[in-house]
């Protein structure tokens, strides 16, 4: 005899996590003998920087690092975060109150409603998105308004088609660029646009500039918080995951107004302990060494997008060539849906994609590539496609 306990409502009406998902798939085609070429789930397939796992090795010896962490994370990295922002971005921060540490941005996102939203209250999310955006606001009890993301609009959010009602009752808004899974990209206009929106409205900006260090082609991504009055409206996440391969070590970061930072802390002290300072010390070398290590880091994705457009082309697939992030949005072929070119793909070639509705309903329609895997099984992921 067992317990049967109904599960939560907001566990219930839960989408299944599409990464989860996709490695469920992954590992029955490996059961079946198939060659797999992952180029679903976005984790970077280079290893950590030798001069970054040096620091973590010579750090964990320090006993004081063995003790809870603070809440708000060492003021040495918060200091180090400030540093990177001003010389990167020229965004002058207070690392005391306007700088958060993250158990990686994921955490931070995800956490992020439960300081705003009430039951019912509105968040404003874009489709196609990362999934925790819709996750975080469920999780808190609220309720998502979907902002199709659009491609005659360049994938970015129409302001003006949001009606007055949704917009004076929502209190967040969630933007990402450069976006995953789209890898379009958003300018200064755009970002002024959205404060002014915000100010209107009084809506909290929420930013994801987790991809804004991977860019190719002389093009360089703007932070959200370069524009005047983006301070007083938002916050902005940001992980060392993606810039500097550190998927694995659970560590980010949040920045922007003091009063929501404040609040984003607040929820954190009661569920989390903080990051390990060990973690935070490696952080501070990625943050403050010599940099040409995420230059060299972009060239070997630039090469990877260059060698998959390329092959892309020749097969007559339909997709934009992205500036920023280690993604390609790829339409599908005609008369297959996205779940059904994913499977097309893993069980005809051995490719793991990721379908672009597991990135909600307006990602119907396209398949993401991660450029996560070395150039030469890149080559072997076309030919397969060619074969097809």
């Amino acid at each position: 005899m067992k317990v049967k306990v109904e599960r939560a409502e907001r566990i219930k009406n839960l989408p299944p996590y599409l990464f989860a998902s996709i490695d469920k798939m992954k590992q029955e085609a490996i059961k079946k003998g198939i060659d797999i070429i992952n180029l679903g789930i976005g984790d970077p397939d280079i290893p950590t920087p030798p001069n970054i796992v040096k620091r973590l090795q010579e750090a964990v010896n320090n006993e004081k690092y063995h003790q809870y962490p603070s809440y708000e994370g060492l003021l040495i990295f918060r200091q180090a975060v400030a540093d990177w922002y001003k010389k990167r971005f020229n965004v002058t921060l207070n690392p005391e109150d306007e700088v958060l540490t993250l158990i990686g941005s994921k955490e931070g996102i995800g956490h992020f409603p439960l300081a705003y939203i009430n039951s019912g209250d509105i968040a404003l999310v874009p489709s196609p998105a990362y999934p925790v955006y819709n996750a975080g606001t469920l999780f808190a009890g609220g309720q998502s308004y979907i902002m199709p993301l659009k491609r005659e609009n360049n994938f970015l959010p129409d302001l003006d088609a949001i009606p007055a009602d949704i917009a004076k009752k929502a209190k967040l808004m969630f933007i990402n660029y450069p976006n995953n899974p789209t890898s379009a990209i958003a300018e200064k206009d755009f970002y002024k646009r959205v404060i002014d929106f915000a100010l209107r409205n009084n809506i909290i900006i929420a930013h994801d500039a987790a991809y804004s260090e991977i860019y190719f082609d002389n093009y360089k991504p703007m932070s959200f918080l370069e524009v005047d009055g983006a301070k007083e409206v938002g916050i902005e996440f940001h992980s060392l995951s993606k810039t500097y391969n550190m998927t694995g070590w659970r560590i980010g970061f949040a920045v922007g107004s003091k009063e929501i930072i404040s609040a984003l802390g607040k929820v954190k002290s009661n569920l989390d302990s903080g990051v390990f300072e060990v973690v935070q010390e490696a952080g501070i070398e990625a943050l403050t060494c010599d940099q040409s290590i995420v230059a060299d880091i972009r060239k070997v994705y630039q090469e990877r997008r260059d060698v998959l457009a390329a092959g892309l082309k020749s097969i007559g697939i339909e997709f934009e060539i992205p500036k920023a992030t280690f993604y390609v949005w790829l339409r599908t072929p005609k008369g297959f849906t996205s779940a059904d070119y994913t499977a097309h793909l893993l069980n005809k070639a051995g490719l793991v994609t990721t379908p672009g509705n597991g990135f909600g309903e307006d990602g119907e329609g396209y398949v993401r590539i991660a450029l996560t895997v070395k150039k030469e099984r890149m080559l072997e992921a076309i030919e397969r496609m060619k074969r097809l």
